[in-house]
């Protein structure tokens, strides 16, 4: 997914009537339940990390997952890294793993196609089952950002969707949806004909960031149109670092929110800012939850803060 793997520096018991927003979870079983059961469950919550660079980073990472736990995640992906990035590749599987055998909810593991043979990611699946991880995010990747040649055997996340059936259906297969149209498409109808198909071919969809709800709406009636019924999970990016989203909106073909932007930035206090961030992913998310969505993805940038916060003024934990 265009941007989203280029992220790596990045009841009611007293009487009181149910919270309407509240989402209702199977009982724990730990990362037992693959992604595909948790979205057939009811409407998950869900964040991204990405693999640090560094042991200072890994620190951060794991206090924000410690942080997290209160929230009962319903599962966590994490990014694989840019084209050709053999060093991103291997933190993504060994974090990947660690969540998975540790924490109480199933880890998503991107994965890319692009500048893979197809030996490699016989071996990389093979792998990730035999470490009982089961669940996978195919995307084709993005190229490097030298423009460097890209090889490998195959080009299209349809083609790494099929290489991963045909390892058996031990896998929950997702994919990557753009609300706002795929960066490199042309033609609308296009891009959603195969967007459908390629859902169609896995077992759900997340989306890149996007700010405007009405673009989720539309994209989730398009593919209705085309017959597609598996669940498209929105992802939702608050505004922490606006330039950094600024660069990865360029990348991923999103409008970017220059009022929210220029709302953040001149913020007089770090409160405010933190104010504002909060309440416009809140609104978002509520907007999502009202449309129906099967879901939250919260892209966090490994910090438990403002998801934290989020959270709660949405009120879907206890």
């Amino acid at each position: 997914m265009s941007s989203i793997d280029d992220r790596d520096d990045r009841d009611d018991q007293d009487g009181s009537e149910p919270d309407p927003n509240a989402i209702d979870r199977p009982e724990p079983t730990g990362s037992s339940a693959t992604i595909k059961d948790l979205l057939a469950a009811g409407p998950t919550l869900s964040v991204e990390f990405f693999p640090p660079k560094t042991d200072d980073g890994m620190a951060t990472l794991m206090r924000t997952v410690e942080e997290l736990g209160p929230l009962e995640l319903s599962y966590v992906s994490v990014t694989y890294g840019a084209a050709g990035n053999q060093e991103t590749r291997g933190r993504t599987r060994n974090l990947v793993v660690d969540l998975n055998r540790d924490q109480p909810y199933p880890a998503m593991a991107h994965l890319t196609c692009m500048s893979h043979s197809r030996a490699e990611l016989d071996a990389l699946l093979e792998d990730y089952r035999a470490h009982g991880v089961r669940d996978l995010l195919a995307l084709a990747g993005d190229p490097p950002a030298d423009g460097s040649p890209v090889g490998g055997d195959f080009t299209h996340a349809e083609e790494l969707v099929e290489l991963i059936r045909s390892h058996g259906d031990d896998f929950s297969i997702g994919v990557a949806g753009h609300p706002e149209l795929h960066p490199r498409s042309t033609n609308r109808a296009e891009d959603r004909r195969h967007l459908a198909r390629k859902i169609e071919l896995a077992d759900f969809a997340v989306t890149q960031f996007f700010f405007d709800v009405d673009d989720y709406r539309r994209m989730v009636d398009e593919l209705a149109d085309l017959g597609v019924t598996k669940p498209v999970v929105p992802g939702v990016m608050p505004l922490s670092n606006p330039q950094g989203v600024h660069r990865m909106a360029k990348m991923a073909g999103a409008r970017f929110p220059v009022e929210l932007a220029d709302a953040v930035e001149s913020a007089e206090s770090p409160e405010e800012r933190q104010r504002v961030i909060v309440d416009a992913a809140v609104e978002m998310s509520q907007k999502l939850i009202d449309a129906g969505a099967p879901g939250l993805h919260l892209y966090c940038m490994n910090r438990s803060e403002t998801v934290r916060q989020i959270v709660d003024q949405l009120g879907l934990r206890p």
